[in-house]
């Protein structure tokens, strides 16, 4: 939506303006907006279940079968990977780029009323549910009731959030940090790595995974907002879809996808660095007179989604 010939009729004094309200805030600016949208206690409740996730991926979605032993230095590498403290400096810096003073302004306050608090205690509330229940609402066998009206809403919603996109976004971006990471600390090329994760992760291979998470997520979001009336929904709507909403999207999507990056490339380089001494001990170790196997050699690159 570059208009560009609109620029030419602009006054000086409203350009400078529109320059000044896109200049991004500063660490300590954004991370009021972080703060207020409880971000923190959303993401930490998320990554109790990572490392049974990474071990799961890695176990189902490698090319060769994992041993025991490679398997669990993937789940203490997810241990010390996926932590708020590696999430947050390159989420905060990524929300600060995108924001800037006007949309704090906006984001906040609305974030600080009274259905702000409402909306956000329900964000951080089905974060903190277990993995069952999570589960069970995003296959549909734990649902809120609803209306057509409703329905209408909710889908307005999860559009305006773009937690569809956001979510296809952090997903593929976490396999690309995991077979970077991975490569950085096994010691291979961590370019060709990139190269690989990019070519899977390909126009086709986005529109396959936005499909399967699409009706999943739009359950999420209408067990999570089960508490709030249609009046509340309309209102939060109309925030998300002021020029502040739009922006405040974007820079919380952006914060989500850089902090769940930043954690994944550390996973990996960890997973790399000890799958690398799993394999020169194994090649120290003589094979048995009677077993001519040759030792395992760790797989070649990481699961690329």
């Amino acid at each position: 939506m570059r208009r560009l010939a609109l620029l030419f009729l602009l006054s000086a004094t409203a350009t400078a303006a529109a320059a000044a309200a896109a200049v991004p805030v500063d660490i300590d600016t954004a991370a009021t907006v972080y703060q207020a949208a409880a971000i923190r206690d959303q993401v930490r409740a998320s990554l109790v279940s990572m490392p049974g996730k990474m071990r799961t991926m890695f176990a189902t979605d490698s090319a060769e079968k994992l041993s025991d032993s490679y398997l669990a230095a993937v789940s203490a590498a997810a241990e010390r990977g996926f932590r708020i403290d590696i999430f947050e400096p390159p989420a905060l810096a990524a929300l600060a780029a995108d924001l800037d003073a006007a949309t704090v302004a906006k984001s906040t306050a609305f974030l600080d009323s009274d259905l702000g608090r409402r909306m956000v205690a329900a964000d951080v509330a089905i974060a903190e549910l277990d993995e069952a229940t999570i589960g069970k609402i995003m296959d549909g066998a734990l649902s809120a009731p609803s209306d057509p009206k409703r329905d209408a809403l909710l889908d307005q919603i999860e559009a305006a959030t773009r937690s569809t996109d956001s979510a296809v976004d952090i997903y593929l971006g976490i396999g690309r940090a995991l077979a970077v990471g991975t490569a950085i600390g096994s010691g291979m090329d961590p370019v060709a790595a990139d190269l690989r994760a990019s070519k899977a992760a390909d126009a086709g291979a986005r529109t396959d995974l936005a499909n399967s998470l699409h009706a999943p997520l739009r359950r999420y979001i209408a067990y999570g907002y089960r508490d709030l009336s249609e009046a509340d929904l309309k209102r939060l709507l109309k925030f998300l879809d002021s020029a502040a909403g739009r922006r405040y999207v974007l820079a919380y999507n952006a914060a989500m996808s850089a902090g769940f990056g930043a954690m994944a490339k550390r996973c990996g380089e960890q997973i790399g660095d000890r799958w690398r001494e799993l394999a020169q001990v194994q090649l120290a170790q003589p094979a048995p007179q009677d077993s001519p196997v040759a030792p395992e050699q760790p797989p070649p690159d990481a699961p690329m989604h």
